[in-house]
């Protein structure tokens, strides 16, 4: 299962309200790339597509597809807005090493 903390429930509902997509769901996922060797995506999406694991913590719904949920499994995402960096964070059990900022990982 992945799960969203208070903090990033609010936000994730202040800014699909404020983008007006009220039936959105939050996308994350996880590609290769960055300075650790995968990097974390997040987007707003209304689409569910084929072999997506849908969940739902705190009334917020989150989906994920299949091959990003084997590295994510467990993670909960946080919102930050303090003076060490603003933003959507990714809390991820399997992480073995994670890169200065926070944006990439590897297991």
């Amino acid at each position: 299962m992945i799960t969203v903390s208070e903090k990033a429930k609010s936000k994730a509902i202040e800014l699909m309200s404020a983008e007006n997509r009220p039936d959105s769901f939050i996308r994350v996922g996880v590609e290769g790339g960055g300075c650790s060797g995968l990097s974390y995506k997040m987007e707003f999406d209304n689409q569910i597509k084929e072999g997506d694991k849908v969940f739902e913590d705190k009334g917020v719904r989150i989906v994920c597809d299949r091959k990003s949920f084997l590295y994510l499994v467990g993670t909960e995402l946080d919102f930050s807005d303090g003076l060490n960096g603003k933003g959507f964070q990714f809390h991820n059990p399997n992480a073995t090493r994670t890169c200065g900022c926070g944006e990439s990982f590897a297991v």
